[in-house]
Order: structure tokens, then sequence, then C-alpha cells
């Protein structure tokens, strides 16, 4: 863009007041903003050549260099605004007056100073472990592969010696904004930039690490405490362990979901352990000491006499370890009274004998006496 006098731009003497020259501004702000001209294409030159002489008028250190040395007084001070923006003092009255309505209150879209941080996603991953393991805690260790920030670029996705530049599309400022003429009046339709993503900027040199993404892929292994007393379907959270952040912000979190094996022996039920014991006749009528498996080892129970297949023997305090609370459940013995299918000859010698003692089988009659006996004779 070839440089004017700053003075002719706004259409001001070089001895305007500082209110002169902000009413010029405005004044030529309103006749040649984009959103105006919507069909003319220079708009976009004359309004770059207005802000940049507004903001260099309407500071007097910049003025002062500016009418001693000329452009060369003001260059590198960062006096030239982005393309397409307007003071933000004067945007409100200016689209009042134009559009019918304001923005105060709001504030004007600018151009951004850098891109705007991301957190990073969350991610998930899953961890199987032994009954032992998720009734007693372990340190387990889970792969994952996750997107971190690229260490040559830093981040930032351009390549050495480079860095992003404010998007042509909008100028750094994210929005795309379109005018549209309806019966009652005018409209500006604000859209997202299709070219930056709404981040304002976009990279020209790349960086080849990372393609110009700011993050590259790597696989890590990482450690997780799994608490004493987890069951399947209990997720643990790693804070911070997720994807990481793009331009400077914040990771994001890794969910672990814990998987159960099933066991050969135990089956789980809450806090509770249940196990099934085969018993000898001889055993469950007269009663013994038997040996039961357990979390903690091999246990000593006492079966009562007379015990009948499916009576359950609750030993206290040999369950799972209740997770976030305090004891543990209970071991649940489940008695199975197994009927021998070979015997020897004294053994069926003695069995012929206790037979005799023994009273002979009989019909177990129903207890007519129950509802639900009496309501299905009712209606049979």
């Amino acid at each position: 863009m070839a440089q004017q006098d700053y003075y002719a731009v706004l259409g001001v003497e070089r001895g305007a007041a500082p209110e002169d020259i902000r009413r010029a501004y405005r004044r030529k702000a309103k006749e040649h903003h984009p959103d105006v001209n919507a069909d003319d294409p220079d708009a976009n030159v004359r309004i770059k050549q207005i802000n940049e002489a507004y903001e260099i008028l309407k500071d007097p250190q910049k003025r002062a260099a500016y009418d001693r040395y000329g452009h060369a007084g003001v260059r590198g001070t960062g006096g030239g605004a982005p393309p397409g923006s307007v003071d933000i003092g004067d945007l409100g009255d200016l689209f009042e007056q134009v559009f019918g309505f304001g923005t105060r209150g709001r504030g004007a879209p600018r151009p951004r100073s850098g891109p705007t941080p991301e957190r990073g996603a969350d991610m998930r991953a899953r961890v199987t472990l032994d009954l032992e393991e998720a009734a007693f805690g372990v340190t387990s260790s889970v792969d994952v592969v996750r997107r971190e920030t690229c260490d040559d670029c830093e981040g930032v996705g351009a390549a050495e010696g480079s860095k992003p530049v404010p998007c042509s599309q909008c100028d750094g400022t994210g929005q795309v904004r379109k005018v549209q003429q309806s019966v009652i009046g005018s409209f500006v339709n604000v859209h997202t930039c299709p070219h930056c993503q709404g981040q304002g900027f976009a990279i020209e040199n790349p960086c080849p690490s990372c393609m110009g993404r700011g993050r590259t892929q790597r696989p890590r292994t990482l450690e997780v405490d799994v608490p004493a007393g987890v069951e399947r379907g209990i997720q643990i959270r790693l804070t911070g362990e997720g994807e990481h952040g793009r331009y400077g912000g914040p990771p994001g979190d890794l969910f672990i979901a814990i998987d159960v094996k099933p066991h050969p022996r135990f089956r789980r039920d809450g806090n509770d352990l249940h196990v099934e014991v085969r018993l000898n006749p001889a055993d469950a009528a007269l009663g013994a000491q038997i040996p039961v498996p357990s979390l903690d080892g091999e246990q000593s129970v006492r079966v009562p006499s007379g015990t009948q297949s499916g009576d359950a023997l609750r030993v206290p305090g040999l369950g799972v370890p209740r997770l976030r609370g305090i004891g543990r459940g209970d071991l649940v013995v489940t008695t199975v009274v197994a009927t021998p299918e070979k015997l020897t000859r004294e053994q069926r010698e003695l069995m012929e004998k206790l037979r005799d003692t023994l009273p002979s089988a009989e019909v177990i009659e129903q207890d007519r006496g129950s509802f639900w006996n009496r309501v299905r004779e009712r209606f049979t």
C-alpha cells in the first residue's frame, strides 16, 4: 500500500485540533468502511489508510514524530491499525449511524494479539485387573498415544525464524462480516472465518516437525495408582494427562475405565465374595472344620451339623475392602453336599447300615396356607 500524507488521508490541516482529527476520522470511516462498500474492491485499501493515519495522528508523541520526520519517524511503532478495524471508541456511534443500531457495551471485533489458547481433548483408556488387584489396589501401567506440544516450534506451528501472521481473509479478527439488505434495514452477519477457523492467524511457513499443527503424536506409558476396592465400570481420572492444549492452553484429562477378569473360584457381589464348597454327607451331617479359600489365603471354617446343600456360611471381614470407606465385606461360603458316585465295599456296607437307621423317602407336601398357594388355588 502506497504511503500517503496522513493529514491528507483524513482531510485535515496540519495544525488541526485533536477533536477535529477525531471527527474527520469518524466521517471517513463511516464513508469508506468495507461493510458499507461491500461491492467496492478498493474499500479495504482506503480503510487501511484511514485507520493507519488516525492511529498516528491521535497519539501526541507519534504525531510529533511524524511532523518532524515523516513516515520514517513512526515506522515500526505499531501505529498502523490492522486491516478493516475501527477504533473501538468510535465503533458504537459509527454502526448506530450507518445501520441503526450500536455495539456499546459489547466491544468491537479487534485483531487478536495471538492465537486463542485451547484446552486439550480428554482421552480414555482401559485397564484390566485380576480380582486380587482390584480388591487390594495396585500400580498399573497404561499405554496411550496422545498429541503433545511440538518441541521444535513450542506449539506455535511456524518454522524456526518465522511466526504466524494475521489471516488475510479476516484481517486478524477471526470473523468474516457481511452486510445484507432487508425491508427493515441493513444487517451485519458475522461468521467464523473459514480460512483460519476463527484464530485470526495463518501459518505461512509451517514447522516441518508438526506440519503447522503445533502438536505431534507421541506414545506414552503412564502409571496409575488403582485404589483398593475398585470394581468393573469404575473410572479413574488422571488430571492433566490428556492431550496437550493448543497455543498454551491447558491439557485435557485421561479417564481410565477399570475392567476385572472373572475369577475361577470367587464371585463378587458388591463388597462380598461368594465361594462354593463341596461337603461329603458325613461332614454335612456331623459337622466339621473345613478349609475354605479366601483372598487372604486358606481359612478354617466351622460347618455345623445338619448342613444342607445351598446353606450359606458368612465369614465377616474376608471380602473386598470398601472403596472410599472403612472395613471389608464378608466371605459367603455356600455348601454343596456331594453324593458319592462310587463306593468301596466297606463304604457300601456302612452306608447300608446307616440307611437302615434313617427315615425312608417321603413326599414333601406343599404349604397350602401360604399366600401364593391360596392365590394359585383360587384361579385353578
